[in-house]
């Protein structure tokens, strides 16, 4: 089986406070975008214990302890339930890592999906959506990969009436990583002036002001190139442009799609997509 686990970018963050558990409360909204990894989910025959077979490829930051991936987590959590035969799993990244564009928890919800269709488990929306909050905050989201006003930890979903269409978006990743430890330790927590969901019904040209990821201005100021990153993409003519999540990658809301921007960005990933 051969799917397609989807990215997505944040448009707007707040952190609203520190929770006892120690996570924290945020407000945002999630929107899918085509950009994706490659996930291959198959039965194997092995005359070894080793029921799981994991291989992944397409990024250097995962090869270090690679059975401690999302992935790899999601089958053993389905396993101690079901017993699932010995599979091979296979994760060809393109999503960058730490970029804020969610390809790990993609990565995971997708192999739950995989899994479940693969060895007809029969297992429910609902329970589904339990295993996803066990492995991530916001894995849930990719079990419908539709735009949502998301709250709680990221893991409390509301539908939202939102429409991109006819817009072109442009993702840039710095090579540098943040990772979402650090970002967390530089945001102070505050209450938003703003209703996300009400406030992205304005045109997408007034969100410049309104429309803030509170990981912005720390992390601006530790990483100054991915600040440069923004300005410069406005400064190209994106009517709107932001980070994603916690992590590094910058992207650009554009009218018209311009045509200089691998030129401007030469030592970052680089993606394009009309949305």
């Amino acid at each position: 089986m051969v799917i397609y686990p989807p990215a997505k970018i944040n448009i707007g963050l707040a952190i609203i406070e520190k929770r006892q558990d120690g996570f924290h409360n945020i407000e945002t909204v999630f929107y899918p975008i085509s950009l994706c990894d490659k996930l291959i989910v198959e039965t194997i025959e092995t005359k070894t214990n080793q029921k799981l077979v994991f291989s992944c490829d397409g990024n250097e930051l995962l090869h270090n302890r690679p059975y401690e991936n999302l992935c790899c987590k999601a089958y053993q959590m389905l396993d101690a339930d079901f017993r699932l035969p010995p599979t091979n799993i296979r994760l060809h990244k393109v999503i960058p890592v730490g970029a804020g564009l969610g390809g790990g928890s993609s990565d995971a919800a997708h192999t739950l999906l995989a899994l479940n269709d693969l060895f007809q488990l029969r297992i429910s929306n609902e329970r589904l959506t339990q295993f996803a909050r066990q492995l991530g905050s916001d894995c849930t989201f990719f079990l419908q990969n539709a735009p949502v006003f998301a709250t709680n930890k990221g893991d409390v979903l509301e539908p939202v009436n939102l429409s991109l269409s006819g817009y072109y978006i442009i993702l840039i990743k710095p090579p540098m990583f943040v990772s979402t430890a650090i970002a967390y330790s530089l945001v102070t927590p505050k209450k938003t002036r703003f209703h996300l969901p009400e406030t992205l019904q304005n045109p997408v040209s007034e969100w410049r002001h309104t429309v803030i990821n509170d990981f912005e201005e720390p992390v601006f100021s530790k990483f100054p190139e991915i600040g440069q990153i923004k300005e410069k993409l406005y400064s190209e003519g994106a009517v709107y442009a932001s980070m994603s999540g916690s992590g590094s990658c910058v992207y650009g809301i554009f009218n018209e799609c311009p045509t200089n921007i691998t030129d401007l960005f030469r030592d970052c990933f680089i993606w394009k997509q009309k949305l």
